[in-house]
C-alpha cells in the first residue's frame, strides 16, 4: 500500500516514476474511506487533490498529499477551527505556511480535527467530535494536533502540518507514535493561523520519520514580512543534520525527579544507552521545577485567549459567540479576569515574570548540555473520555514541554518505547537552544535510525 511509505520514500518513488500519483491516492483515498468515518481525522476533504498533484511532479515535495490542521486558513476552503462559529467559514486569503507549502509541491489532501481553537491536548474539545488513536481506538490521539497526528498513523496522509502553543504538535505525535517537530519561535510564519496564545504559537510538521518532517519544515519556513513576530533569521537547509554523528554531543536528561512520570523515565534511560554507544555523552541534569511551568503557561495563554478570541463577534464570521464551547468560554473568561485592573499585577505580571525564570534556567543548562532530553509526555495517551471534569487537563499532560514552549525553544518528539499489550507509544521530546533546529533533528535521526521503535522505517 503506497500510502503506508514515509514522505521520503513517496517523492521518491513519484519521480522515479516506480508509480503514479492516481495509484499513490488511489491508495490514500482507500485509507481515508475505510478509516475516517470510525477516526474522526479529516473535517473536510480536497475533492480536487489528484487533479493538482499530477502537475507538481518536478516540485520538491512532487505532489505529496499533506493533511493540515483546520486551524490554518486555506483561501476558499473551508477553515473551522473545530468551532461552530466558524462552521461555514471560507477564507478569502491564504496562511504562509499553506501557501508555502503549496508553492513547493504540497497538495492539501484535507484539513484535520483538533481541539476547538487548539485549546486542549486530546482532541476531545472539538465541535465535531472527538478523534480517535489509530495506534488504539479505546484511547485518545492527544492534541491539539490530535486529527495531523491521527492522520499520519492512520497513514491517511503521507505526513501532515499542526501547530503548537505548549505540547500540541509533540505530545500527540507522541501518543500516536510519529515525529513531532515544533521549531523555534518565529522561524515559521504565524500568518493565516487562528491565533490561541501568540507568544507561543508555532506551526510545525508532523511526519512518519525525522527526515520527513525536516523535508516538510524546509517547504515553510523562513521569514514572512505579514508577520510582525516573523525572525530574518537565515533558515538553513534542515536535511544537512540528518545522517550525521553525535559523537561528542553533550545531552542533559532532565526531569528525573518527577514523580508522575517513574515509568517513561526509566524506559527513556534504557534507551538513552543508544546514545553513548554512538559516542554521545549522556548526564542528568537538575532543571527548574516543571510544575511551575504549569502556572505560567496557563495564566499568560489564557490571557492570550482572551485578547484572541475577542474577534469572534458574530459579524464576520457567520456565527455568534454563543457558539462557543465550554473549554473556549473558560479560558476567556479566566485570561479576561488574569489581565483585569486590580489582578493583572497579581497573576500576569508575576507569570511572565517566572517565564523568564523558566528561559534563565533552560539557557544556562545549554552552557553545558547541547541537547536537554525528557519524556514527551507523562504516560501512554489516555483513554476516551478522560478529559471529563479535568480543567488542567492540557496543562498537566503537557507539563514536560511547557517550559521549552513559553521559552520559545526548538524540540523534536520521537517514539522511544511501544508497549506490545496495547499498542501504544512513549515519545521522548529533544530540545536544543532558539534556532538550532538542527541539533534535534541530528539526535532525533540519529536515535531513530538505530533503533526499531519507528514502525514506518523499514516500509519499501
Amino acid at each position: 500500500m503506497l500510502n503506508k511509505l514515509t514522505l521520503t520514500k513517496t517523492i521518491q518513488g513519484l519521480k522515479n516514476k516506480k508509480f503514479s500519483h492516481r495509484e499513490l491516492y488511489a491508495d490514500v483515498q482507500k485509507s481515508i474511506e475505510q478509516q475516517n468515518k470510525d477516526l474522526n481525522v479529516y473535517l473536510t476533504l480536497n475533492e480536487k487533490a489528484l487533479d493538482t498533484a499530477e502537475e507538481l511532479l518536478e516540485t520538491p515535495l512532487a505532489g505529496v498529499p499533506i493533511a493540515v490542521k483546520d486551524n490554518f486558513c486555506t483561501r476558499d476552503f473551508r477553515t473551522t477551527a473545530s468551532s461552530k462559529v466558524l462552521d461555514t467559514f471560507k477564507p478569502q486569503f491564504e496562511s504562509t505556511v499553506t501557501s508555502k507549502l503549496k508553492k513547493s509541491g504540497g497538495v492539501i489532501i484535507g484539513k484535520t480535527n483538533l481541539d476547538a481553537w487548539a485549546h486542549g491536548s486530546s482532541t476531545e474539545t472539538s465541535g465535531y467530535g472527538r478523534t480517535l488513536n489509530p495506534r488504539n481506538t479505546n484511547h485518545l490521539p492527544g492534541g491539539s494536533s490530535g486529527g495531523s497526528a491521527a492522520a499520519v498513523a492512520a497513514d491517511m496522509a503521507s505526513s501532515s502540518i499542526g501547530s503548537e502553543t505548549a505540547g500540541s504538535i509533540r505530545q500527540p505525535a507522541a501518543w500516536c507514535g510519529a515525529v513531532g517537530l515544533k521549531p523555534t519561535y518565529g522561524r515559521v510564519s504565524r500568518y493565516g493561523v487562528a491565533a490561541m496564545a501568540s507568544s507561543t504559537d508555532s506551526p510545525g510538521p508532523i511526519a512518519k520519520t525525522v527526515e520527513d518532517a525536516a523535508i516538510l519544515l524546509n517547504a515553510f519556513a523562513g521569514h514572512d514580512p505579514l508577520d510582525g513576530t516573523s525572525s530574518a533569521q537565515t533558515t538553513p537547509d534542515f536535511t544537512q543534520s540528518l545522517n550525521t554523528s553525535v559523537k561528542g554531543l553533550k545531552i542533559g536528561v532532565i526531569y528525573q525527579d518527577v514523580a508522575e512520570i517513574g515509568f517513561a523515565n526509566d524506559k527513556l534511560m534504557e534507551q538513552l544507552k543508544v546514545f553513548e554507544d554512538l559516542g554521545a555523552t549522556v548526564e542528568k541534569t537538575q532543571a527548574m521545577d516543571p510544575h511551575y511551568a504549569i502556572g505560567v503557561f496557563t495564566v499568560v495563554q489564557r490571557g492570550e485567549v482572551s485578547s484572541n478570541l475577542a474577534r469572534y463577534d458574530g459579524i464576520r464570521y457567520g456565527n455568534d459567540r454563543s457558539l462557543f464551547g465550554d473549554e473556549a468560554k473558560r479560558r476567556q473568561m479566566l485570561g479576561t479576569y488574569t489581565l483585569s485592573k486590580g489582578y493583572s499585577e497579581k497573576y500576569y505580571e508575576l507569570a511572565q515574570k517566572v517565564r523568564t525564570l523558566l528561559i534563565q534556567d533552560l539557557n544556562r543548562l545549554f552552557e553545558t548540555y547541547d541537547v536537554l532530553i525528557c519524556p514527551t509526555s507523562p504516560g501512554f495517551a489516555k483513554k476516551v473520555g478522560a478529559t471529563k471534569g479535568q480543567a488542567m487537563f492540557g496543562e498537566l499532560e503537557d507539563m514536560l514541554v511547557e517550559a521549552s514552549a513559553v521559552a520559545g525553544l526548538p524540540g523534536i518528539n520521537v517514539p522511544y518505547y511501544r508497549d506490545p499489550k496495547t499498542n501504544l507509544f512513549l515519545g521522548m521530546s529533544i530540545i536544543a537552544p532558539m534556532w538550532r533546529e538542527d541539533l534535534v533533528i541530528q539526535a532525533g535521526d540519529a536515535f531513530e535510525k538505530n533503533t526499531s521503535w519507528n514502525t514506518w522505517r523499514n516500509e519499501s
